[in-house]
């Protein structure tokens, strides 16, 4: 399967995006109001600066409490995030998110943000492939 078609799958295509200057006490708001583990930092909507996740919020509150909600997004953001292609197999994604230790992608064409996967979309998309494949051979097995 390809990134295009788990995109097509989730429905809704907008993309939550943060700007670089934004607090992150209201970034941390943003993810809990839209249930969603990561953001895009981005000026425009369609660049990427960064990306910042749920993890990374974590890390520095344990690390130096709650001083650092005051912080803007940039200076906790990860800068040059990996991202991905519409037409890159869901598999070559999965590959990368777990070789990288991370959950979410930037999906990128002609370097602007056309969409976000998450390995939760790859797992279920993956699943969903799996599921039709084993249909497919017991239909073969039982001649159907």
């Amino acid at each position: 399967m390809h990134v295009q078609n788990i995109l097509s799958s989730k429905g809704d295509s907008a993309v939550i995006t943060v700007k670089p200057d934004d607090a992150i006490s209201d970034v941390a708001q943003v993810m809990a109001e839209r249930r969603i583990g990561g953001v895009i930092v981005s000026r425009n909507g369609d660049d990427i600066v960064g990306i910042l996740s749920e993890r990374d919020i974590v890390r520095s509150l344990a690390l130096r409490g709650a001083v650092c909600l005051q912080e803007k997004a940039q200076d906790m953001m990860t800068r040059n995030p990996t991202c991905c292609r519409r037409e890159d197999t869901s598999d070559a994604v999965l590959q990368r998110m777990t070789d990288g230790r991370f959950r979410h992608m930037p999906v990128v064409e002609d370097q602007t943000l056309v969409g976000i996967v998450t390995i939760g979309d790859v797992v279920k998309a993956r699943l969903q492939e799996l599921a039709m494949e084993k249909d497919a051979l017991e239909g073969m097995v039982k001649g159907w």
